[in-house]
């Protein structure tokens, strides 16, 4: 056994309210979904945080509004039956200077959306609904033809021909997509990308800098570009949330947890576009700035229903991910079962990581994958120390994938090989084997291989691989 599994993590600490309570009703709030709510549930909110915290109700009902703003000591609570639809209302949505996939980045305003805010929650038996359709992009090889026609009768943009036709929800968001990215370092960035508004898409729960933070019981989907988003955040806990997106979601990632530490997901669902659980800790050299990596993560009794990788580490990880334990998951026909990626200019290091009791089936790409090949090729001439990632010591144990492409490929760098990588009591039925390249240091224990289809043709690995190689079983 590893010294890392082991070890004790410092305990995540849950918030704490008053017993005190108010209704958005109280507010002025009308439900029905025709009128907006913005400025009853921002009352509400700012009633109780100035009263010294406590619950904000939302009843049963449908609940139209913009943009809500969690502040510190307030308490979101979802009754049975409310149903909160996020309006597209450019006048409510300003946008603003934040950070996106790693970088800092232009977006609109999150829907739900909380910054430097401490003892916060969203609670109940509700739904938050993003209301994405109307701003995220489709591509054609997403969608059947009965699909992509009523796409095309909502009106929008098209460009492309064929299985590479993309449709844009507005002229907004096409001219943004073909516009030179504006950075929010420009001068007058802001105003200047008003014209592409549709374009920013934001994420649905925005989180930057909070601390004590529960989100239980709630289903949060539909969102516009990432679902849910912690930032520099600590002592999170994620338990009984229903996380969700269509299928094709553009950038439709379930939890993309980063820079954040002292953080519990308990018994959540995800059913998402893109990646499902996914740790990532900003990209390249500016986020190496930052020293914050992701750190003391625990993910339990989670189960995956679709997803680009049902847990996924990066490829954002340059500020790097360390102390993260995956127990007693399920993944049910992601793309890709485990998933690490990063590549070249990332830098940062993924090590004392551990997957316990990992249950897969019907995964069409690899069951484990860990690669360093994520985007295209760099001028590897201009790359410094600093920018070569490192994937180490981590532990796979009591895994089962009933039926994949391949079962495990290890993909590393010529520069620094990935090392350290454990495999135990590990159980794949696979079209392909193991295949392992730029990678040293494998450690194989009770790793038992069956080809799909034919029972017969199994393989049980007890073996070490000291160097980089190449094997293909099959």
């Amino acid at each position: 056994m590893q010294e890392f599994e082991k070890m004790v993590y410092p305990e995540v600490i849950l918030p704490e309210f008053p017993d005190h309570s108010v209704s958005i009703t109280e507010f002025g709030a009308v439900e029905g979904g025709m009128v907006s709510n913005t400025k009853a549930i921002k009352e509400a909110v700012e009633a109780v945080h100035q009263a010294g915290g406590g619950r904000v109700v939302i009843p049963a009902g449908v609940w139209l509004t913009g943009p809500i703003t969690l502040l510190s000591n307030v308490e979101l609570h979802t009754e049975n039956g409310a149903f909160i639809l996020f309006s597209h209302d450019e006048e409510e949505y300003p946008l603003i200077k934040t950070s996106y996939e790693g970088e800092d980045r232009i977006r609109a305003t999150s829907p739900i959306n909380a910054q430097n805010a401490e003892n916060i929650a969203i609670t109940g038996e509700g739904t938050f609904d993003g209301n994405g359709q109307l701003w995220r992009l489709m591509k054609r090889s997403k969608t059947t033809n009965s699909q992509w026609k009523q796409l095309l009768a909502r009106g929008g943009v098209t460009k492309g021909e064929g299985e590479r036709e993309v449709w844009f929800p507005s002229q907004s968001s096409y001219d943004g997509h073909m516009a030179k990215d504006i950075k929010p370092d420009e001068e007058n960035a802001l105003e200047r990308a008003k014209p592409y508004f549709d374009y920013y898409r934001p994420v649905l729960v925005s989180l930057v800098g909070c601390k004590k933070v529960l989100l239980e019981g709630v289903t949060f989907q539909n969102s516009p570009a990432w679902n849910v988003h912690p930032l520099f955040c600590e002592h999170v806990t994620i338990r009984d949330v229903f996380i969700r997106n269509p299928w094709n979601a553009q950038n439709g990632d379930g939890l993309d947890l980063e820079s954040c530490r002292y953080v519990n997901i308990v018994n959540t669902r995800f059913d998402v576009g893109d990646d499902a659980i996914c740790m990532k800790a900003g990209k390249n050299a500016p986020a190496r700035k930052i020293p914050v990596p992701t750190e003391y993560v625990t993910i339990r009794d989670c189960i995956v229903y679709h997803g680009h990788g049902g847990f996924v580490a990066g490829s954002e990880m340059s500020r790097g991910l360390r102390n993260i334990k995956v127990q007693n998951c399920t993944f049910v026909g992601t793309d890709i079962g485990i998933r690490f990626k990063s590549t070249l200019g990332r830098g940062g290091v993924v090590e004392d990581i551990l997957l316990d009791g990992i249950r897969m089936i019907d995964i069409p790409k690899q069951a484990i994958l860990f690669t360093m090949a994520y985007s295209g090729a760099l001028d590897e001439s201009a790359i410094v120390p600093e920018d070569i990632p490192e994937f180490q010591n981590i532990v796979m144990k009591n895994i089962t994938c009933q039926g994949c492409g391949q079962a495990i490929q290890v993909d590393g760098l010529k520069q620094l090989p990935i090392h350290d990588l454990y495999f135990e009591d590990v159980n794949i039925v696979s079209r392909f084997g193991i295949r392992c390249e730029m990678a040293q240091d494998i450690h194989f224990r009770n790793v038992t291989i069956t080809k799909e289809g034919k029972p017969e043709e199994t393989k049980t690995f007890n073996e070490t691989v000291q160097d980089g190689f190449k094997y293909d079983m099959w």
